[in-house]
């Protein structure tokens, strides 16, 4: 259950780093709210995570998850510019953490 909190918390990374970079500085009421909830809730589940998993493990793979997605869908809405070589490090990133997965 800790590993699926975990990657959850990860994916709502990726949305309250969204959120917040749409926010304009937490001026606009809606993606404040979501930055707000999504930060609560994807903090939540790292720190429930953490009651059973390795501190050092949690945080790596809860980062690598969040951040990994969040450049993800910056290049699939055009907000950033896609590379292949970007895709490729980003693969990388996703392959670490499975194998810290796989580690455990």
């Amino acid at each position: 259950m800790a590993w699926f909190v975990l990657v959850l918390s990860g994916v709502l990374e990726a949305v309250w780093a969204t959120a917040l970079g749409r926010s304009d500085g937490l001026s606009r009421l809606w993606p404040s709210v979501t930055f707000g909830v999504a930060l609560v809730a994807s903090m939540a589940g790292l720190g429930y995570a953490m009651r059973t998993l390795p501190v050092g493990t949690s945080y790596a793979i809860w980062v690598g998850i969040g951040a990994a997605l969040t450049v993800a869908f910056a290049m699939a809405t055009g907000a950033e510019e896609f590379s292949l070589v970007k895709m490729v490090l980003l693969l990388g990133v996703v392959g670490c953490v499975v194998g810290l997965k796989l580690a455990h």
